[in-house]
């Protein structure tokens, strides 16, 4: 038995009055077949109280229980990028993002969380340049913090052991008491001015008052370095500040490959998911071109999943990012043209090699969650999912099967991601 899990990051939307929803706009001829040929439904994927984000979402696809076993977004980022972590270690994702306007700090304005989709290298440079100034370069703090460059505007930001830090103000033990914190994700406040989702730089609040002076430096650093005049001439938005949020210490997850006796592998360009498949036991899988964007490589990925079956793999694992940058961004229409890329470039040509292969398999085609473009932001609604098992397809054929929210609506009810991946992974 084979088995593909797709994930169309943020494809599930909303609807809005007088307007098909993007998975109803979109032509989707593959998944819509496999729809009718199988089983579609409503899964909870963010359980209540749980913040709408890909890690959480993710994990529960794959059968984890976010609400216990997630430790933190950055510290799966870390464990994809290679960064070791130890027990008392701190990661945080740092994302390079675009903000506008005059006064302090707190009066600016973000106007893109991705600073305009900046290239892995303009990125880097950026990165190994704060790295110099505030981060391990600083000898104020003794080594123990350091920002690591990862794709485009995604970047970590590690603290070691909760050693000192000191502040302006000379306050020591940053971190040495971490309970987490409320850091709010960038892309939940797209065109907002941030003073009222900043750090909180209250006198007994020296952790977070620590990261706050960090993002204001970053700001007086990078909004005149050079990569970022040439951006602008270019007409490009420049990546002028960071955006310190995701804090996690390391995780400790069952391996899906154990539970469910499979090997597998992971094919994403986000290192979130890679991170989440590598400590779920999957092989990380790289695809020349692929981004995380709508420019990505979609055919790639799809031939890099049918490479691993080719391989002996028993499992593909394909996240594509793209939908739901898509939506961060506002664009119905990308949004609508990445899931017909999905369609056409992923989900049909596995499917044929599927077919041909002779072999049993099984498809599950989820998203995360859902992002609607009218919000810009992740919602944390049930989400469609069309569950194929080539066993059972030639007993099934119903025409008002789709991969739409509505037909989701009308179909089977799937409290958890762990009880549709146990339905996925062990049949029933």
């Amino acid at each position: 038995m084979k088995y593909l899990i797709l994930v169309p990051d943020g494809a599930a939307d909303v609807t809005v009055p007088g307007e098909k929803t993007p998975l109803e706009a979109a032509s989707t001829p593959a998944i819509d077949a496999l729809a009718r040929h199988g089983r579609v439904g409503l899964v909870r994927t963010i359980p209540r109280g749980v913040a709408p984000g890909s890690d959480a979402a993710n994990m529960a696809v794959l059968g984890y229980d976010p609400a216990r076993d997630l430790t933190g977004r950055s510290p799966l980022e870390a464990v994809s990028m290679g960064i070791e972590l130890g027990d008392r270690d701190v990661a945080f994702r740092a994302n390079l993002v675009t903000l506008e306007g005059g006064g302090d700090y707190a009066d600016l304005t973000i106007v893109d969380h991705a600073s305009g989709d900046i290239s892995d290298g303009e990125a880097r440079v950026l990165i190994e340049f704060l790295d110099r100034e505030i981060g391990s370069g600083d000898p104020r703090n003794g080594g123990r913090v350091q920002f690591f460059p990862g794709v485009s505007y995604r970047h970590a930001f590690i603290v070691r052991d909760g050693q000192p830090c000191p502040t302006e103000s000379g306050i020591g033990d940053v971190f040495a008491d971490y309970p987490g914190y409320a850091l709010i994700p960038p892309h939940d406040i797209l065109g907002r001015q941030i003073g009222l989702y900043l750090p909180d730089s209250q006198p007994d609040k020296e952790n977070e008052r620590y990261l706050l002076e960090l993002m204001e430096k970053s700001y007086a650093l990078l909004k005149d370095h050079e990569v970022n005049r040439a951006r602008i001439a270019a007409g490009l938005r420049p990546a002028n500040s960071l955006w310190i949020w995701g804090e996690g210490r390391r995780p400790s997850l069952q391996k899906i490959t154990e539970k469910y006796g499979l090997s597998g592998s992971v094919v994403s360009a986000v290192d979130l998911i890679k991170g989440i498949g590598i400590c779920a036991g999957l092989t990380p899988v790289r695809v020349e071109g692929a981004t995380g964007t709508i420019t990505t490589n979609f055919k790639g990925k799809g031939q890099a999943a049918i490479d691993a079956f080719a391989g002996g793999q028993d499992l593909a694992y394909i996240h594509v990012e793209a939908p739901d940058e898509c939506a961060h961004q506002g664009s119905r229409e990308d949004k609508i043209r990445s899931l017909e890329c999905i369609d056409r470039d992923i989900v049909a040509p596995i499917f044929r090699y599927l077919k041909d292969s002779g072999e049993d398999f099984r498809i599950l085609i989820v998203p995360d969650h859902r992002t609607p473009v009218v919000i810009r932001t992740h919602t944390d609604e049930p989400v469609p999912f069309v569950l194929y098992d080539s066993r059972a397809a030639g007993g099934i054929d119903e025409p008002a099967h789709a991969f739409t929210e509505r037909s989701g609506a009308e179909g089977l009810k799937m409290h958890s991601g762990r009880e549709l991946a146990d339905a996925f992974f062990l049949g029933g």
